[in-house]
């Protein structure tokens, strides 16, 4: 349970990295993705990557700048233009559904006009899935260029679709349904360096 802690990724290298040892039990139709992340970072960098031996971006949570999120899934992406402001932490959840393609994306709780990606699509099972890094190969192919820098907590997982107060439950770590894995049960590895702190 690692409520009231974070993990803390001091500075940019290509090798520091979670790794989760949660996986689904069978390939996803549907998944939602939620995360705290800090960080004054204005280059690119990946907050959460799963990849497959078929597909090294199966699902990749990545910032390329401020004021820009991008979901991928399966290798295409929808982005999502967000304000920049003054340096503060932001919570971000993404949902997919391959029986329609639709992708729900919210900041800070509030959602944001949903797009449209991969309808029909099914995420493989078998997964290498981490946080900190953007996987080019299973399990690695790092680029400190692409290496988060700051501090990510309360990184939630569902085989399911999410409402707007299941990710105003996610922000608080009371998450309504029973997740793949997240913040009150997170069996994990750091790699590197990554330190988990109050």
């Amino acid at each position: 349970d690692l409520v009231n802690k974070v993990f803390v990724f001091p500075r940019a290298t290509n090798d520091s990295h979670v790794v989760l040892r949660a996986k689904p039990e069978q390939p996803l139709q549907n998944f939602t993705l939620c995360l705290w992340s800090y960080t004054d970072l204005t280059r690119p960098h990946g907050l959460f990557s799963y990849a497959t031996k078929a597909q090294d971006n199966d699902i990749l949570l990545f910032k390329p700048q401020p004021g820009e999120y991008r979901l991928y899934v399966g290798g295409e992406f929808v982005a999502f233009r967000v304000p920049e402001g003054v340096v503060a932490s932001e919570h971000v959840c993404a949902s997919w559904e391959s029986t329609t393609g639709i992708v729900g994306f919210w900041l800070n709780g509030k959602p944001w006009p949903r797009k449209g990606l991969q309808r029909g699509y099914t995420v493989g099972a078998e997964a290498a899935i981490l946080l900190g890094q953007d996987q080019d190969a299973f399990g690695g192919g790092f680029d400190a260029q692409k290496s988060f820098v700051g501090e990510m907590c309360s990184v939630y997982m569902w085989d399911t679709g999410i409402s707007t107060l299941g990710v105003m439950a996610a922000m608080d770590n009371r998450p309504a349904n029973t997740p793949i894995f997240g913040w009150r049960n997170f069996p994990h590895t750091t790699m590197g360096e990554v330190y988990l702190k109050p």
